[in-house]
């Protein structure tokens, strides 16, 4: 009955069932997180199948195939590949790949894609011409031993990643493009890559900017979904910033907004699902801080906003000079 106590015998039963739950669903993230996969190694027969695009080899002397595709094949094991040297473009998505050491002698591949293996590392053997790698929905942990010098874009998207403290600064000054979203990130730090114009930090638990001064080239950054309750971080030698989003994260105070006014080439922003966002004449406000902004939440700042924007600013302007001259009138 309703607002009677449980006796000692049922409390015990219902206890076990929900320890019972609990030791069970411990048990499924564990295997989930140490699955071993049943052995199954590239065959002959799929290597006939996956390869492609036949093309002059690299000496223009003999022709090879330079193309390669097996998905969806629980591979475990790709050692078959390493005789393959003239490959240029891989795609090993939706296998079960714990190891990648098969492809360091893959000296002229252009292209890998590996998304939903259950790599751990994205750890690899230099290879000098790769420029594309796509490690999406794996489980890796950290940035480290990612060193490929031509390496222009990289995409970590759903992975494990906590810190991007191990990235290989000397080794990625080709990088333009990184995809970090769905990660465990808690700041921005080690993100510093000189030439990097987009960077993806969507979905990840991002309290502080860190690190961002480095970020000269920088002309798109997505923070959507994080946890930023400040702007601090942001910095004048961000001189390329244009977009920059920050949909949804903890934003309350308008004067955070202003902190954005080091930027000198932003042009567009998204602060929608803020706190901020809820405040009076919110869209007008963002105006009056950022004269520049072109568009605001995804709709273009119309003529009559901006000069109404424009016109507020230059009034409060001229009560604040007002203001200074009183008060320094007082004290003559």
């Amino acid at each position: 009955m309703e607002g009677e106590e449980l006796d000692g015998e049922e409390y015990s039963l219902q206890e076990e069932g929900e320890e019972g739950e609990e030791e069970e669903e411990g048990k499924k993230a564990l295997s989930e997180e140490e699955e071993v996969p049943a052995p199954c190694p590239l065959t002959e027969e799929a290597l006939k199948e996956g390869l492609s695009l036949l093309s002059k080899t690299g000496n223009g002397l003999a022709h090879a195939y330079v193309k390669f595709e097996a998905k969806y094949k629980d591979l475990t094991d790709i050692s078959l590949l390493e005789s393959f040297i003239h490959l240029r473009y891989v795609d090993l998505s939706e296998n079960k790949l714990q190891d990648l050491s098969p492809l360091r002698s893959l000296t002229y591949l252009l292209w890998l894609k590996v998304d939903r293996n259950l790599l751990t590392s994205a750890c690899m053997q230099e290879l000098p011409y790769l420029q594309i790698i796509s490690f999406a929905h794996n489980r890796i942990k950290d940035m480290e031993g990612i060193t490929h010098p031509r390496l222009a874009n990289l995409n970590l998207k759903g992975n494990k990643i906590q810190t991007a403290l191990g990235l290989s600064h000397g080794q990625l000054f080709s990088l333009q493009i990184l995809e970090l979203r769905e990660n465990r990130l808690e700041s921005t730090a080690g993100l510093s890559l000189p030439k990097l114009k987009n960077l993806y930090l969507a979905q990840n638990a991002i309290r502080s900017l860190e690190g961002l001064e480095g970020l000269g080239q920088l002309t798109t950054l997505h923070l959507r979904d994080n946890q930023l309750e400040t702007l601090d971080g942001f910095c004048s030698s961000m001189k390329c910033l244009q977009y920059l989003n920050l949909r949804s994260n903890g934003i309350s105070s308008l004067q955070e907004v202003a902190k954005l006014q080091v930027l000198p080439m932003l042009q567009a922003l998204v602060l929608l699902d803020n706190p901020c966002s809820d405040e009076p004449d919110y869209r007008l406000e963002v105006l009056v801080l950022l004269p520049h902004l072109q568009r605001l939440d995804k709709e273009l700042v119309e003529q009559d906003e901006r000069a109404e924007a424009n016109e507020i600013r230059q009034r409060r302007r001229e009560e604040k000079e007002t203001v200074g001259f009183l008060q320094g009138d007082a004290t003559e």
